[in-house]
């Protein structure tokens, strides 16, 4: 891995999707990939617990700079709810508070509680969280004993279903919007239902454009890097970014990188065949090249405006 005060060795920029394993933290996979990749220049998109496994999608140099233009407002997870069992964590990790003495519910009750989950709801950030009281993290309150209010945050479930029924287990599928906790959804579901539950197993298989048939596992990361191939692996800006694309020729691109703006008449792409675009559209600005030079705005001056430049070889 290249040291603060080294020139970074050059290379593309783009996205790296990763299935991390379980035991391992965001922060320790973004790690792995400096490595890999000798550059500091790497940033994850959406933090995954320790104990959860699947799609960590990573920044690579520039690309650390698109993460805001990048559509994840869908996740999705395959996760294990067991019944009848509170921890204080929510998850396999913590120590147990309450066990359910009786029977446990039955499917229909199950899939009907499941069901009244859907839609916008609202969630109580978990103790065990990264989220700041007061700049202070929760989960360091909490090992410290204390518990302080947290303020309800809304989220979507789009969609969640029962995938499997073996108690005290059962399995879930749920697409979700960012910032829901699972964790949570598996002790409300247990409150609902009246036994307690703890989220007993979690796999994200999407994080927006990033699928788990696209991740590599770190070994296989190990093995491409020390053949030098793991960077043609790299995700180009262009293939992740949800933003309809402008060509540019070699006298636009010059402008563009000299933080110049490009008049939408003289620009070249689909919406010339359509509906002109609103103001504040964003678009993707390509070189010649078909490299991704530069996120551009359309503002009132009828101009697309950079928002953010890569320099080639940057």
């Amino acid at each position: 891995m290249a040291k603060r005060d080294e020139k970074e060795r050059p290379g593309p920029i783009g996205f790296l999707a990763i299935d991390k394993p379980v035991g391992w933290s965001s922060h320790d996979v973004v790690d792995a990939a400096r490595r890999w990749l000798g550059t500091r220049r790497v940033g994850h998109l959406g933090t995954l617990d320790p104990l959860a496994t699947g799609v960590l999608p990573l920044a690579i140099r520039e690309a650390t700079k698109l993460i805001p233009f990048v559509d994840q407002e869908q996740k999705v997870y395959a996760g294990t709810i067991r019944l009848g069992v509170t921890t204080e964590t929510l998850d396999g990790e913590g120590k147990v508070t309450r066990t359910h003495e009786g029977a446990l519910p039955g499917e229909a009750a199950v899939r009907a509680a499941l069901a009244s989950f859907e839609g916008e709801i609202e969630q109580i950030p978990p103790m065990y969280s990264s989220v700041k009281k007061d700049g202070v993290p929760l989960y360091r309150l909490a090992r410290k004993g204390e518990e302080v209010e947290r303020e309800p945050r809304t989220v979507r479930i789009h969609r969640i279903a029962l995938t499997s029924f073996t108690l005290p287990d059962v399995g879930i599928e749920v697409a979700c919007s960012p910032g829901t906790y699972v964790r949570v959804l598996a002790g409300d579901l247990g409150e609902k239902l009246g036994c307690g539950a703890y989220l007993a197993g979690l796999r994200r298989t999407q994080n927006g454009p990033f699928a788990i048939a696209d991740c590599l596992t770190p070994e296989q990361c190990d093995a491409l890097a020390a053949n030098g191939e793991l960077e043609a692996r790299i995700l180009t800006p262009a293939k992740v970014l949800p933003l309809p694309q402008i060509s540019l020729s070699g006298i636009q691109a010059r402008r563009v990188l000299n933080g110049g703006a490009i008049a939408a008449a003289e620009a070249r792409g689909p919406y010339e065949r359509g509906p002109q675009p609103a103001l504040g559209a964003k678009f993707a600005a390509l070189a010649p090249s078909g490299d991704l030079l530069a996120v551009m705005e359309l503002r009132p001056d009828r101009k697309f405006w950079p928002l953010r430049v890569f320099p080639p070889g940057a």
